[in-house]
């Protein structure tokens, strides 16, 4: 009896181990993403600015492209790939023009980005509906203080990135992807719409869909702040932040 109760065990055991290797072999973030040299992703970007000193809001439009560039190492030594974005009209008459770059690690189990130094684990394994990991755990306090002056980074470190949903079958642009994850970050905010503009208002939103073996096709980043005039009588306040909306146009 004491034998076969071992047997029992051992066999239940190894067929929990079995399950554990094949969910995380089949739920690899590199899955995710189409990383060699030449591979691209075409975006419809929006990006939602403030200007006169953030009286007053605009959106931008353009037409974006993330080009994978070569194989490199990353700031850790790690093998990587080095990703140039490009922007141009949104209705792609003119010439592409350089607008960035950022880095794409792919471990084993997640996937990070770096760009501008902030270092985000935009992917981890198992990528199933409902697991939960801490994407923002390597930025610093207040990442974005260079840039903007506001308190939606203060807690970035804390935020659950979280698979929301799998296996999905969505259409951008009447052009259709299989296989699509969606991540969530938050979706917070605070006097949102502004019905009252004497009082302080904010909003944070973070959310990505990946399509398996194309990438990133669509994304929502938004993190503004809103602050009310203290001038007696004045019921006008300003703005500081950003919003980014992209969504897949085209890939190779």
């Amino acid at each position: 009896m004491r034998f076969l109760s071992w047997l029992i065990f051992i066999s239940l055991f190894a067929a929990s181990c079995k399950n554990e290797t094949d969910e995380f072999a089949l739920t690899q973030p590199s899955e995710y993403v189409a990383l060699a040299k030449g591979k691209y992703i075409t975006y419809r970007l929006d990006s939602l600015v403030f200007v006169q000193q953030g009286r007053t809001e605009e959106t931008h439009y353009y037409q974006e492209k993330h080009e994978v560039d070569a194989e490199v190492k990353d700031a850790l030594g790690r093998p990587s790939f080095r990703i140039f974005r490009y922007l141009r009209d949104t209705a792609g008459l003119k010439s592409w023009s350089p607008a960035g770059t950022y880095f794409i690690t792919a471990t084993n189990g997640t996937l990070e980005v770096i760009e501008d130094n902030l270092r985000v684990v935009k992917l981890a394994a198992p990528l199933k509906e409902g697991a939960i990991w801490k994407g923002n755990s390597y930025l610093g306090t207040e990442p974005y203080a260079s840039k903007f002056s506001f308190s939606n980074d203060d807690d970035m470190g804390k935020w659950d990135f979280i698979v929301k949903s799998t296996g999905l079958t969505i259409s951008i642009y009447g052009k259709t992807y299989n296989d699509v994850i969606t991540i969530d970050g938050i979706d917070e905010s605070l006097n949102v719409p502004i019905t009252d503009p004497r009082s302080f208002a904010t909003r944070s939103l973070y959310t990505e869909k990946y399509a398996k073996r194309i990438g990133m096709i669509s994304q929502d980043f938004i993190l503004w702040e809103y602050q009310p005039s203290t001038a007696p009588g004045n019921n006008s306040g300003t703005k500081t932040g950003f919003g980014v909306k992209r969504r897949i146009i085209d890939h190779n």
